[in-house]
């Protein structure tokens, strides 16, 4: 992958650079935004923006993908690749910015650390950079492609057939698709992004994973409402909740994400926590649905049973499969057939051999795939899904 001269200034330089980095995202968002103010319109989230994960995902990953080939020098780092792959075309991102991206981005580099950017280091991260951006344009064109979403026809319009309101900070609106295209199938655990007008007219994308499936391309999605507090509010989900009603229309782009579920026989654990049960309570809708026989465990946490997102759905479902197990933890309160307190795996019996998949907040996430491997269960049949940016990789 990369030639032996880059890769000795690879090592030598990435830890300087790493310690840099976040520093260097930083000048780059705010150098790009200033020259180039439209990205900001139906592309980048500048709530991401505002509270810095954005430029911790970038950072992070850029980090990863540079350490990733020089541990396997011989092996591209896909599953990295296929996951920042996936967001990008969520948010319909085109080949030609990733010329523009790399302006901005030496052009921070460069800017923070001087001097030390001689032309030897520069042309051995430009190596790195178009490495990885050739790789994500070849794996966009053909997730683009799957999607049925090529030549830049990657928006839809749908109404809403039905709102429900799942809990206080939760609802679920059921779409329906507009217009005489075929409808191509979403696999359970996919998202799309929905695309709306702010009041201050600057459009705005957010990622939703599809909870539900219906008949005629009708799909689901169930939206948290993010309030103020240790986070920032979030403007979409606040808008959606004010103002969506039935009959309303919104715009949604093709279904992507490379967490699904795979069909087989192995043993499966769904884990979730809060409004990560969405991607869960689509995989067990699946399962039902085609009829599956084999052996389910289900782990949700949530803060209480009155907040639990599509409880009914989960617990509908998993009844429906003949070898399905659920287990509840609820923080507050006592409804009698939950566990009380957070999710702890120590007396739970997992399936041998099981595959999992899991969602939730980060920390739970974390915190979960450690008690998953003190139980046995083999890293690489953990997966996951991060909301967001993936943080996950800025930590590693």
């Amino acid at each position: 992958m990369l030639s032996v001269e880059t890769a000795e200034v690879i090592r030598a330089t990435l830890p300087v650079v790493g310690e840099s980095l976040d520093t260097i995202t930083a000048r780059f968002y705010e150098t790009m935004f200033a020259e180039r103010p439209e990205l900001l319109d139906g592309l980048f989230n500048r709530g991401n923006q505002r509270n810095g994960e954005q430029r911790r995902a970038l950072a992070g990953s850029i980090a990863a993908f540079a350490g990733m080939l020089l541990e396997h020098p011989d092996e591209r780092p896909d599953a990295l690749l296929s996951r920042i792959a996936h967001k990008h075309a969520a948010v319909g991102v085109t080949d030609d910015q990733y010329v523009i991206v790399h302006k901005y981005l030496f052009g921070a580099i460069a800017e923070v650390l001087g001097a030390a950017v001689t032309p030897e280091v520069a042309a051995a991260w430009d190596e790195v950079y178009w490495l990885m951006a050739g790789a994500l344009i070849a794996m966009e064109a053909r997730i683009y492609a799957a999607a049925g979403a090529q030549d830049g026809h990657r928006w839809r319009q749908w109404q809403v057939v039905e709102r429900h309101e799942e809990t206080p900070d939760a609802m679920s609106l059921v779409l329906r698709p507009l217009g005489d295209e075929p409808v191509l199938p979403a696999r359970p655990g996919q998202y799309v992004s929905v695309r709306v007008r702010m009041p201050d007219g600057v459009h705005q994308l957010r990622q939703y994973t599809l909870s539900g499936f219906g008949e005629d391309g009708m799909r689901r999605i169930t939206v948290k409402r993010i309030r103020g507090g240790d986070t920032l509010e979030g403007e979409v989900s606040t808008l959606l909740h004010a103002t969506v009603k039935e009959g309303h229309e919104l715009t949604l782009s093709a279904p992507y994400g490379d967490l699904t579920l795979d069909d087989g026989d192995a043993p499966l654990v769904l884990v979730s926590a809060g409004i990560g049960c969405t991607p869960i309570t689509a995989m067990l809708q699946h399962l039902a649905g085609s009829g599956a026989t084999r052996r389910v465990l289900l782990l949700h946490a949530d803060r209480s049973e009155t907040g639990h997102p599509l409880r009914r759905d989960m617990e509908r479902l998993a009844d429906t499969l003949p070898e399905a197990e659920r287990i509840f933890w609820y923080e507050q309160g006592d409804c009698g057939y939950a566990r009380t307190g957070r999710m702890d795996l120590t007396d739970v019996e997992l399936p041998e051999g099981a595959v999992v998949y899991m969602c939730g907040p980060l920390p739970f996430m974390r915190d979960l795939r450690a008690q998953l491997i003190g139980a046995g269960v083999a890293p690489r049949d953990i997966h996951y899904e991060v909301f967001g940016p993936d943080l996950w990789i800025a930590a590693a």
